[in-house]
């Protein structure tokens, strides 16, 4: 009962005043949140992969549903059930609200937890219109602007910092993320869904075209490719060198023989040899600003 006793305690202690009980439901009776449904929220196979190593110590913790069925914490395990064939799994039912039930499924699935920064507002953006009308509410009940249905500058602010605060991310990104739904291309919004990309990035594409923000996305794939690739050749060749061999030849004594008044500074820059396809020459910022700076020595002023 020590996992059940944490589990109620999650959350700063929120859940202790409502009511739960601990029970076995049917899996055809759970389902996700509308709101986990609605943006396509999923769990990764990597998480899958990690919890099904686990055997039957994967199941030792209930998830955690409502009395409806709707699930809170534990989609990868009531996932894993499914795919194993299970008829039950253990549950903790808690008596929540809907926006209590989507506020503690966010906060349960923050960053260490499987969800990373733009899902998690796109689940936060869903309590929006509760929030604008609780606004609302307090505004009515402050005497301000008696019956409008519009709110003022600070309280859009606070719904936006309220909304910020439950998906663990800043202001600017959620305005950012609204943007997002709205002007980003199918590929680039997937990009940033799967955390490929960084909101801010998605963000600052979106606002071109949708063909030149695929091709953006294409060309950081492209470049995020090589650059993997050629760590892991670097790792691979160096790993193979003698201890002799870890001396390497500079810029300057390979282009000795081409350019006898070569500059001092070629020598500060490092080469080795990797056993690549192509004539493709890889080179540092440093090693390039170097090279840019000998250059500019040879200008004329």
């Amino acid at each position: 009962m020590t996992a059940v006793r944490d589990e109620q305690k999650r959350n700063d202690g929120q859940e202790d005043s409502f009511g739960c009980h601990l029970t076995t439901r049917p899996l055809h009776e759970l389902r996700p949140h509308p709101s986990y449904a609605h943006h396509h929220v999923s769990v990764s196979a990597s998480q899958l992969s990690s919890l099904a190593g686990l055997g039957r110590l994967a199941f030792r913790e209930p998830i955690v549903i409502t009395p409806d069925g709707i699930i809170i914490d534990g989609y990868a395990r009531w996932e894993l059930a499914g795919r194993q064939g299970r008829q039950t799994i253990l549950c903790l039912e808690y008596d929540l609200t809907d926006e209590e039930a989507l506020r503690w499924l966010i906060q349960s699935h923050r960053p260490s937890r499987g969800l990373n920064s733009y899902s998690r507002v796109l689940l936060a953006l869903d309590l929006e219109a509760c929030l604008q009308e609780r606004a609302r509410a307090n505004q009515q009940a402050g005497g301000q602007t008696k019956g409008s249905s519009h709110l003022t500058e600070a309280q859009r602010l606070d719904v936006r910092s309220e909304i910020a605060s439950i998906a663990g991310i800043s202001t600017g990104n959620v305005t950012k993320a609204k943007q997002l739904r709205e002007t980003a291309c199918a590929r680039v919004e997937q990009a940033v869904r799967t955390g490929e990309i960084s909101i801010h990035k998605a963000w600052q594409w979106s606002r071109l075209s949708p063909q030149q923000q695929s091709r953006h996305l294409e060309e950081y794939q492209s470049r995020k490719g090589t650059n993997q690739t050629s760590r892991r050749l670097i790792q691979r060749h160096v790993a193979r060198l003698s201890p002799t061999q870890l001396i390497p030849a500079t810029l300057g004594s390979l282009l000795k023989p081409i350019v006898p008044d070569r500059s001092a500074a070629l020598d500060s820059i490092v080469v080795t040899e990797l056993d690549a396809p192509g004539n493709i020459a890889y080179l540092t910022k440093d090693a390039l600003s170097t090279l840019r700076s000998i250059e500019e020595s040879k200008c004329p002023t």
